[in-house]
């Protein structure tokens, strides 16, 4: 065989090879973004998609809102039913947030109980009224364990996006918003 062949036969098994470490790479990086339990992005990956969204929305003039929900009674969802619904209230509540948004939106669990929905194109009024009907829809659709269906209560706070540069800080603004919201129940 000629060298010419086995020198293109080598750099073809070469390049599947960068191809399958490529794809595995991005494979890794996607799965460090993504919640472990929930179908929902960790804190890293919403944090991302926060940055990504307010340089958008500073360069195109365009309105946000950010929601940050905290579930209200988790703890005794833990005490009582056990970790495992507790599990369960978390992927149905993210699945019904996730059925709730548009695709342009995102939505991650930042830790715990506590998540937060990003929705671009979307002024004070419109982020409120979202919050009431996510609020609904988890009390509504609630999760099930062992045959019983038990409602989410979340308190959630919003704020708009108002030139803030750095994600944290929003987060920080809605978090505050939430917490108001909590203890005026």
């Amino acid at each position: 065989m000629p060298a010419s062949q086995d020198l293109s036969g080598e750099v073809e098994r070469l390049k599947a090879e960068a191809a399958h470490w490529r794809a595995r790479a991005e494979a890794a990086e996607a799965l460090a973004e993504r919640d472990v339990l929930t179908p929902a992005l960790n804190r890293r990956g919403f944090v991302r998609e926060l940055g990504r969204a307010m340089a958008f929305c500073r360069r195109h003039g365009t309105e946000a809102s950010l929601l940050y929900l905290d579930l209200d009674g988790f703890k005794a969802v833990n005490d009582v039913l056990g970790h495992k619904a507790g599990d369960q209230a978390l992927i149905a509540c993210a699945e019904i947030l996730n059925q709730n948004l548009r695709e342009s939106d995102a939505m991650g669990r930042l830790g715990g109980d506590e998540f937060a929905v990003l929705l671009l194109g979307t002024d004070a009024a419109g982020g409120k009224a979202k919050a009431a009907s996510l609020a609904l829809a988890l009390r509504d659709e609630g999760f099930a364990w062992l045959e019983t269906r038990h409602p989410i209560n979340a308190s959630i706070g919003v704020r708009t996006f108002s030139g803030q540069t750095d994600p944290e800080d929003w987060m920080a603004e809605a978090d505050a918003a939430m917490w108001v919201r909590k203890k005026g129940r």
